[in-house]
C-alpha cells in the first residue's frame, strides 16, 4: 500500500462509512488521549497564572515572537531571540528573510482565524503569499507539476501536484465539516498534511506551522496564542521533527500517534516558555 492509501485509511477513515468524523477516530490511537489531556492541563495552568489576568497582551507578543524565533529555526535560520528582537531589517540574507518571513506569518495568522473555518485553502494561499512576498508569480498558488520545491528539512517523496491538489481538497473538506476531534489532533493532522504534501515551491514549513497555530488558537484551545507550539517544535529538534514527520508520513496508527505526541509534546514546551515569562513579569512588578 502507497504512503497515500496508508494516509487515507488512517486519517479519511469513511470508505466504509463506519465513522462521518474521521478525525476524531485518531483520537483512539494508543497514546492520544494521554497527550491530548496533557496538553490540556498544561493550557489551563498557564492561563489560570495570575499575571495572566492584567498583562495576557504581553505575553501574546512575547509568544509570537519566539514561535517566530523557532519556526524560522527549523527552517533554517536559528537565531538568538535578541538578535530577532533587535532586527528591523530582514532583507540583507537568506536567513534574515526567514526569520521575516515567520514574523509576517505569526503576525499574519491572527487575522484570518475567522477565514480559516470556512475557506482553508484560501487561508494557505494567504500565508504563502504573506511568507514568500519577494519569490514572484509563483506566491500563493499550489506548485505545479515539475517546479522545484525548496524544503530542505523535509525528506519524504515528492507527491505530485494531482496528489496534492486531491489531498488538499480532501483536507479542506474536513476541516469545513468539522467535527469533535480534539484541536490537538486536528492542528496535528493539518501540520503533519501540509509538510507531506509541501503544496508550495516554498516556504512550507512556515506555513504548516502557521497553520497549526491557527487551529490551535481557532479552537479554543489557546485563544490568546500563549502556548507558541513552534517553540517546543524548535526545541525538540530538527532531528525528532523529521523523524515524527516520518511517522506521520508512513500513514499507520502507530506513526501518526508518534506525530500526535511530538506535536502535544511542542505545545506543552510552548506553554512553559510562557510561563516562564509570566514568571519573569511577576518577578519584575515585584
Amino acid at each position: 500500500m502507497g504512503q497515500a492509501a496508508r494516509l487515507r485509511s488512517v486519517v479519511l477513515m469513511s470508505t466504509t462509512g463506519a465513522t462521518a468524523d474521521p478525525l476524531a477516530a485518531l483520537g483512539s490511537l494508543p497514546g492520544v488521549a494521554e497527550s491530548v489531556e496533557s496538553v490540556r492541563k498544561a493550557v489551563d495552568r498557564v492561563y489560570g497564572h495570575r499575571i495572566m489576568r492584567r498583562r495576557s497582551n504581553e505575553i501574546t507578543s512575547e509568544a509570537a515572537l519566539r514561535g517566530a524565533r523557532g519556526s524560522a529555526a527549523l527552517s533554517g535560520a536559528d537565531w538568538a531571540l535578541e538578535e530577532v528582537r533587535r532586527r528591523t531589517d530582514f532583507s540583507a540574507e537568506d536567513e534574515a528573510r526567514t526569520v521575516g518571513a515567520a514574523l509576517r506569518l505569526t503576525a499574519e495568522a491572527g487575522q484570518l482565524l475567522s477565514i480559516w473555518r470556512q475557506s482553508p485553502l484560501r487561508v494557505l494561499a494567504r500565508l504563502h503569499l504573506v511568507a514568500a512576498a519577494d519569490k514572484g508569480d509563483e506566491v500563493g498558488r499550489p506548485r505545479q507539476d515539475g517546479e522545484p520545491v525548496d524544503e530542505p528539512l523535509v525528506e519524504l517523496p515528492l507527491p505530485d501536484a494531482h496528489e496534492v491538489a486531491g489531498r488538499l481538497e480532501g483536507l479542506s473538506q474536513l476541516i469545513i465539516a468539522g467535527g469533535s476531534a480534539p484541536a490537538l489532533v486536528t492542528a496535528a493532522v493539518v501540520h503533519g498534511e501540509l509538510l507531506a504534501l509541501r503544496p508550495f515551491t516554498s516556504h512550507n514549513g512556515l506555513v504548516a506551522r502557521a497553520a497549526e497555530r491557527i487551529v490551535l488558537v481557532g479552537s479554543g484551545l489557546d485563544p490568546k496564542s500563549i502556548c507558541p507550539a513552534e517553540v517546543g517544535h524548535a526545541e525538540l529538534g530538527r532531528a525528532a521533527y523529521a523523524a515524527a514527520l516520518d511517522g506521520y508520513a508512513s500513514g499507520t496508527p502507530e506513526g501518526m500517534a508518534a506525530w500526535i505526541a511530538h506535536c502535544g509534546k511542542a505545545v506543552e514546551l510552548g506553554v512553559r516558555e510562557s510561563t516562564a515569562v509570566c514568571e519573569a513579569l511577576q518577578r519584575g512588578a515585584a
